[in-house]
């Protein structure tokens, strides 16, 4: 991929993504095949400011945590009611970093 398709793909996906890995992002990208190009810009990712709105309704249920597939940490706060509380509050600040993250390695699976 070139520089200037990586630098419009981080322009159009950069929330998707935490801001102090875009240089190394860009390098990656700018070292991967350019027959890989449509396979990269067509992925999806997880948007982190939709998982904060899903935490702060449905987080005591477990449901951000199904989301992001974490299914056995899902289960945990379904049963103890999101840590009766304590967890819930949490993750209302740690599930858009946690997204950011799953992104970025959804992104190098696809890279490698």
């Amino acid at each position: 991929m070139d520089s200037q398709k990586a630098d419009m793909f981080l322009m159009s996906n950069a929330k998707y993504f935490p801001t102090e890995m875009m240089p190394q992002i860009k390098s990656a990208l700018e070292k991967t095949d350019p027959g890989r190009d449509s396979l990269i810009m067509m992925q999806s990712y997880r948007d982190p400011m939709i998982m904060l709105v899903v935490s702060l309704f449905a987080g005591s249920l477990g449901v951000d945590r199904f989301m992001l597939g974490q299914t056995g940490m899902g289960i945990l706060k379904l049963v103890t009611c999101g840590g009766l509380g304590v967890w819930t509050i949490v993750d209302w600040f740690l599930i858009m970093g946690l997204s950011r993250d799953q992104n970025v390695e959804k992104l190098r699976s696809t890279l490698r």
